[in-house]
């Protein structure tokens, strides 16, 4: 869940930063050298690599047996040192040892990112900012400022002056560089092709973050903006891969996806299997990522399915179920004969409380989705797309549309509820979830 938060976050602030006007290019950094690929390399040479599953699944569960083998033999830690020490030296068997291990993480993970809306435009490896030299000109400017100083045999470098207390390894005594050292070389080439960097990362990352940022003030480079979040639980407890317990993204959705099943299967018990499952996987999807982003990203969640599910409370299914309601309702309307697109609308017409409301509710996006922008807080648009489910439906509740014989008004009415049926679909979709017309 902890990777679904970062994922989906990121996501989500994509689509609001283009929806604001912004040219965004989504990067997903490959970690391809550190401690856990030389892990997962180890134990595909170790272990039985199950070909039936998932490649992520199944580089999960090498990961896994590749941590207890290596806790109970701690000596064997030396070979994940070692090949550590050979892929930094450009040793073309350990490249390709770990260029296969992460090949098989990425082609899993990239199918289950397809699957919930979430696409990158380029996967940058940190290998190539070591290959091509940055890493070692970006140790070099580091040494240059006078702050460093040798601890051990390891390249330390002094942020004191920036509030930090713990010294910045830069490079370990073994020679090798380390995750933040490749991260401050991968910083200094985004700097150099945006005017706005952004990164998302989890609350194990604060410290590490601000020691990167403050690193790269001193060397006069481009800082970026940091977007950090805490992780959610599932109601059971906490999930580790390094121990083994976990429910993976996948199990996680195709949960979700059983129970959204059940639910649209007791609503629309006359419909077709296949809209059923459409509808489903609309909705489980749609209940995942709205449950992860309704949340302000420094606070923790609890995911709890039966919530996140429930069509009549705040979750994405109640908001899509208002569009699907204002889908209908024009469907019905063009049916009857009442009401085309090319009728003209009287907004002077619109004087109940609950139409007033409605269409201050609408007015408001543009200006929802500059502020999520601006602040990078996607929980807003979360909050306000439900807003805007309640105002529709308090407008429909309490206001005929159809059953009146006022054809200037039922016509205006419903181009209310047009109006409120495209500005719900452009919420839902920046907020990457699906408007299903039908529920």
């Amino acid at each position: 869940m902890g990777h679904i938060r970062n994922s989906v976050i990121g996501d989500t602030l994509v689509r609001i930063l283009r929806k604001a006007g912004y040219n965004v290019e989504t990067q997903y950094y490959v970690n391809d050298m550190g401690r856990q690929i030389a892990i997962v390399s180890w134990a595909l040479s170790h272990f039985d690599f199950d070909t039936s599953k998932k490649s992520d699944h199944s580089i999960a569960d090498v990961y896994i047996k590749a941590n207890a083998e290596l806790g109970e033999y701690p000596e064997k830690v030396a070979e994940i040192d070692r090949l550590m020490q050979l892929v930094e030296r450009g040793d073309e068997a350990t490249i390709k040892s770990f260029s296969e291990a992460v090949l098989l993480a990425l082609d899993g993970i990239k199918e289950t990112l397809l699957r919930m809306n979430i696409h990158h435009d380029s996967f940058p490896y940190e290998s190539t900012f070591v290959r091509s030299g940055a890493v070692t000109r970006i140790i070099e400017e580091i040494k240059a400022t006078g702050r460093t100083k040798v601890d051990d045999g390891a390249l330390m470098l002094d942020l004191e002056d920036y509030g930090f207390e713990k010294k910045l390894v830069i490079q370990r005594s073994d020679g090798t560089s380390l995750y933040t050292t490749r991260d401050l070389a991968y910083h200094e080439w985004k700097g150099e092709r945006a005017d706005r960097m952004i990164d998302i990362l989890g609350a194990d990352h604060k410290l590490i973050s601000g020691q990167l940022k403050a690193t790269l003030n001193l060397l006069g480079k481009p800082e970026p903006e940091v977007v950090i979040f805490e992780f959610v639980s599932l109601p059971e407890g906490s999930m580790s891969t390094r121990r083994g317990k976990f429910i993976s993204a996948d199990e996680l959705l195709d949960q979700v996806e059983e129970q959204a099943f059940v639910e649209v299967d007791m609503r629309r018990p006359e419909m077709p299997e296949d809209f059923k499952q459409k509808v489903s996987r609309m909705v489980g999807i749609g209940a995942v990522r709205y449950d992860v982003i309704r949340v302000s990203p420094e606070k923790s969640t609890v995911f709890n399915w039966k919530e996140a599910l429930d069509f009549e409370k705040q979750g994405a299914p109640f908001i899509q179920y208002s569009h699907a309601r204002a889908c209908s309702i024009l469907k019905k309307a063009q049916e009857e004969g009442v009401w085309n697109e090319v009728f003209d609308m009287e907004p002077s017409l619109l004087v109940e409380d609950t139409e007033v409301e409605l269409i201050k509710k609408m007015a408001a996006f543009d200006s929802i989705v500059e502020q999520c922008a601006k602040e990078l807080k996607p929980h807003t648009l979360a909050i306000y797309a439900r807003e805007l489910a309640e105002s529709f439906n308090q407008f429909y509740r309490f206001v005929p549309v159809i059953n009146i014989d006022d054809e200037k008004l039922r016509a205006t009415r419903l181009g209310l509820v047009d109006c409120a049926r495209i500005t719900l679909a452009i919420s839902l979709e920046t907020l990457g979830i699906d408007a299903p017309e039908s529920m």
